[in-house]
């Protein structure tokens, strides 16, 4: 059984801005000693040698810290879907925007698999998550939006935002099951069923 103290994190300078990748390899070590409910932010503190103030600068709960920084990558994906081609088929601009949100270096620690699998498998994060959720819909439904020339609150855009979290998460639970496949193959894959509903857009 893993010890309920762990020493504070080495390697990391405080007198430079707060590194949030570092905070987040010592809290997923935490993780995945401790279970993620068992772990507390005064632990999560303790472990990487701040304290509470100072960490929830960075991430307000503990349910924000397995999104990482999650403020930045919305706007990115936003940004990305607005530069798409506009002669791209709608559903082949959808796809191709959550594809590229979606694809993180194979070097990322901790990896795209630890995230997701603690996201999409762990109770506690799910009503937190549901937020992140709709963030990541109101994106695409602005951009389904704009390019049919609707409000993103209209029926198609919400359609088609609600669909592609659908597959998206699908594709993700198929890859979490066999993490040796390609996320990017099996999001592709899955997001091509957007084609029935935007078939003449």
């Amino acid at each position: 059984m893993a010890s309920r103290r762990c020493a504070p994190t080495s390697g990391i300078s405080w007198s430079t801005p707060l590194r949030t990748t570092s905070i987040e390899r010592a809290v997923f070590r935490l993780f995945a000693e401790r279970g993620f409910e068992a772990t507390t932010l005064d632990d999560i503190a303790e472990a990487v040698g701040i304290g509470r103030r100072t960490l929830a600068r960075y991430y307000p709960s503990k349910n924000d810290i397995p999104w990482g920084r999650f403020d930045r990558t919305i706007e990115s994906f936003r940004l990305t879907l607005a530069e798409m081609p506009p002669e791209l088929p709608l559903w082949e601009a959808v796809q191709r925007g959550v594809v590229a949100f979606d694809t993180f270096p194979a070097s990322a620690n901790p990896s795209h698999g630890e995230r997701m699998g603690l996201i999409l498998n762990t109770p506690a994060l799910q009503a937190h998550s549901v937020l992140r959720y709709a963030e990541w819909r109101a994106v695409i439904a602005g951009y389904v939006g704009a390019r049919t020339s609707q409000p993103p609150t209209a029926l198609l855009p919400r359609t088609v935002a609600q669909v592609s979290l659908g597959l998206a998460v699908a594709a993700y639970e198929v890859w979490l099951a066999e993490p040796d496949g390609d996320l990017s193959v099996v999001l592709a894959d899955t997001m091509v069923a957007l084609r029935g509903y935007l078939s003449e857009q």
